[in-house]
């Protein structure tokens, strides 16, 4: 079984022959693939999901190639509706390989439950509870007791009084490969009362927060300067105006938003491909992106001693493998599968790298010839379809309009008249 990411020419092949190339390589079965990305979704299960299901709303799933992460090759699951994303990520996750792959670590997998309490006025209530954290944290793990059974469980308490009144209670629990939100609310629930008994309070909310800065992932990247050149630009310079870039978004909140919206054009496709909550991850970013109290940026790229560029990034990463919709839906479980991973911790590794890699193409695109021709080169066909263009006659129109530089609807439908003679 060859698990090489590298798969030169992947996107010349037709549909049938890319799935069936994915399957040899992980040594799945690929009527499994056909039946996951293909038939997908059935109503019935959509009906049991979500409510006032009136059908199903469906997205592309592309893969995304050449990432290396801590000498292991991934094919990485992409869920998304933007053309250049899995091709950007794919383009630069190859310059990163050049330079060893990416490498990683990850905390942890801690997520945090938060309770709420009123009406605390007494000084000594925090030393209270903080005397009972072992009766609390057992009767926490008595509330989920698989986890523990996993080598998971509650593992640690903090008080903090916010002042009139105010009084929270933070519940650290190893949640192992699960995200954790149905686990950790379940166990706050299952405190709250004893917690404001103890501390004489009133209960109040009682829920998890999806600034998870304890659950981080650690990645990094390095570009042989050489690998950045571009047709007219050497490698070196286009490494100097990246470094610029990054510069310009650790200094101004405006760029960073940006930059950080580059980040999880890569991340969040993972995190959809694979059943989990991109929300929560997107909030815990940018909350975790704001912490210093101004809105800085999750990647930096600098030179290195070796003259090569070299990037990294830190965010929180709550991802699971199991439970939740990785129980239900077919596609989630099928991206899995591909993606060969054996820890949640690995998975948030894994998605983070396709966030640096996306960060490290829109750089490079930006510094170098601007973000609009390539992204639009491959939006073509997208324009193409909207013109009416089917089958073999979408490729024809785009390449017309492309080298036409006039990537527009009009210029879609005059070309497509033009074919249809």
């Amino acid at each position: 079984m060859a698990t090489d990411s590298r798969i030169p020419g992947f996107y010349k092949r037709s549909l049938d022959e890319r799935r069936d190339e994915i399957a040899k390589r992980r040594g799945v079965d690929s009527a499994s693939l056909d039946a996951a990305f293909v038939r997908g979704l059935t109503h019935d299960l959509a009906d049991k999901m979500i409510e006032n299901v009136i059908g199903l709303y469906a997205l592309p799933i592309g893969v995304g190639l050449n990432l290396r992460l801590n000498g292991k090759d991934h094919l990485v699951p992409m869920v998304v509706e933007e053309p250049s994303v899995v091709a950007a990520m794919s383009n630069a996750a190859r310059m990163v390989r050049e330079g060893g792959g990416f490498t990683g670590e990850a905390d942890d997998p801690i997520t945090t439950a938060q309770i709420q309490l009123w009406d605390v006025r007494d000084p000594a209530a925090r030393e209270r509870v903080l005397a009972r954290s072992a009766e609390l944290l057992e009767a926490a793990n008595a509330a989920f007791p698989e986890i523990v059974r996993h080598g998971g469980g509650a593992r640690e308490l903090e008080a903090f009084d916010r002042g009139e009144g105010l009084f929270v209670v933070h519940l650290h629990v190893d949640c192992r490969d699960a995200m954790g939100a149905n686990m950790v609310n379940t166990m706050a629930e299952a405190l709250a009362p004893r917690i404001a008994e103890i501390s004489g309070g009133r209960v109040g909310l009682r829920i998890l927060t999806n600034l998870a800065e304890r659950r981080c992932v650690h990645v990094r990247g390095t570009a042989p300067a050489a690998s950045l050149a571009t047709p007219d630009i050497a490698g070196p310079e286009v490494r100097d105006r990246i470094v610029e870039a990054s510069i310009f978004a650790e200094r101004d909140p405006y760029r960073a938003t940006t930059h950080n919206k580059g980040i999880m054009n890569g991340i969040d496709p993972v995190v959809i491909a694979t059943g989990n909550d991109w929300r929560a991850v997107e909030a815990g970013a940018h909350a975790y992106a704001s912490r210093s109290g101004v809105y800085r940026p999750l990647a930096t790229w600098r030179t290195n001693a070796s003259g090569d560029l070299e990037g990294k990034m830190t965010l929180p990463m709550a991802l699971g493998i199991v439970g939740g919709t990785i129980k239900v839906h077919p596609g989630a479980r099928a991206a899995l599968e591909l993606l060969d991973v054996k820890t949640a911790r690995e998975l948030a590794m894994i998605a983070a790298c396709a966030g640096l890699a996306s960060n490290l193409a829109a750089l490079r695109a930006l510094a170098t010839e601007g973000i609009q021709r390539g992204h639009m080169t491959l939006h073509a066909r997208s324009v193409a379809a909207q013109a009416g263009a089917k089958g073999a006659e979408v490729e024809g129109v785009a390449q017309a309009i492309v080298a036409a530089r006039d990537i527009t609807l009009p210029a879609a439908q005059r070309e497509l008249a033009k074919l249809r003679g």
